[in-house]
């Protein structure tokens, strides 16, 4: 079905909790209980990690394909675990009411699996076999860049204190990951799972979402372009003690 919720109101508060996020928060969680649990025998929770772990050499020379989907519940410790959940909860409620659990979970997938193939493919060719990646943050990522193309104009908190609309956020995000990617600096972060689940996002919503352009991002830019120049203009003017002139429009 296809359907357009561009600019449909989102609520993070509601008291509808849909199943698709709970049993996501619940498996997620349990599974980091339970790693946690297992901490304590080094031995058996490294045998663990690296079957269930994302890395190159598994999923392509041992054909561990499952490691695209497990790697996504397994988290390195909890603050890693709280941000994704809340994330989750944050964003992932309000598409899973609009598109129903079938549909959510569906998304989730494509981009936490897009986001492991993006991260596999770009190890392998550096040479990197041996690199292990956890966390849902490609899956994450994905929801995030969805929010921000349905819902633009929804207004959230930036680092829990300055308001700004969802497009802006999703547009800074996106502008941090892509600068870490380039950069040469080992962080420990995966920023190519990470732009790799808001490209496969981007490409599911572009088959389902008629209505979705690149031609916005472009227009958008286009519009900050002109009033910076219009800003210019205008302080130029003021220098030369004309005012603004009816002409700026």
């Amino acid at each position: 079905m296809r359907y357009n919720t561009r600019y449909r109101s989102a609520s993070f508060y509601s008291s509808y909790f849909p199943n698709g996020v709970k049993w996501l928060l619940i498996s997620n969680v349990a599974i980091f209980v339970a790693t946690f649990l297992l901490a304590r025998d080094e031995d058996l929770l490294a045998r663990i990690f690296g079957w269930l772990a994302l890395s190159p050499g598994g999923v392509i020379h041992r054909f561990a394909i499952w490691q695209l989907g497990t790697y996504l519940f397994l988290h390195g410790g909890i603050w890693h675990l709280l941000v994704n959940m809340f994330t989750l909860w944050m964003f992932g409620i309000t598409l899973e009411k609009d598109w129903g659990t079938r549909r959510f979970l569906r998304y989730y997938f494509l981009c936490g699996v897009g986001a492991g193939l993006c991260d596999v493919l770009v190890n392998a060719m550096l040479g990197r076999w041996g690199t292990s990646t956890i966390g849902a943050s490609g899956a994450i990522y994905g929801l995030l860049l969805a929010f921000g193309v349905l819902y633009p104009d929804v207004t959230i908190l930036f680092a829990f204190l300055f308001p700004i609309k969802a497009k802006y956020f999703v547009m800074i995000y996106g502008g941090i990951e892509l600068l870490a990617a380039l950069g040469t600096q080992n962080s420990g972060v995966s920023n190519i799972a990470h732009l790799g689940g808001m490209a496969f996002g981007f490409a599911y919503l572009k088959m389902h979402f008629p209505t979705l352009r690149l031609d916005d991002v472009r227009l958008w830019y286009r519009n900050y372009k002109l009033q910076r120049n219009k800003k210019k203009f205008q302080v130029y003017m003021r220098k030369r003690g004309s005012g603004p002139g009816p002409w700026v429009n």
